[in-house]
């Protein structure tokens, strides 16, 4: 049996919102759109989801038409380059950039 602070831990846990931290450059095609937006999901296609129907039209700058992440855009989950298929668990950070290129 879980004591009384563990419990409200697991529970804390349980409903934490994923932080997702957005590109300066991305917000700034949607107006009112945040750098840092917190979210109940579960998977990052359901992040995308989730940010398209806040901010219509950004699911197409985040991902193309297979769908997939778009190769000039990055997700990162915990370190690691995400997929839309990553699970994402309570209270993580996710974040989004874009690649930068050079010569």
């Amino acid at each position: 049996m879980l004591d009384a602070p563990s419990r409200a831990n697991k529970l804390e846990a349980e409903v934490a919102p994923v932080v997702v931290r957005l590109p300066g450059v991305l917000v700034d095609l949607f107006p009112g759109a945040p750098r840092r937006v917190e979210m109940r999901v579960a998977t990052v296609r359901e992040m995308v989801d989730e940010l398209d129907r806040r901010w219509p039209g950004m699911r197409d700058r985040i991902c193309d038409s297979r769908p997939a992440i778009r190769k000039h855009m990055n997700v990162f989950v915990e370190g690691e380059r995400a997929t839309l298929k990553s699970k994402l668990r309570p209270g993580v950070e996710v974040f989004v950039l874009t690649a930068i290129s050079g010569g």
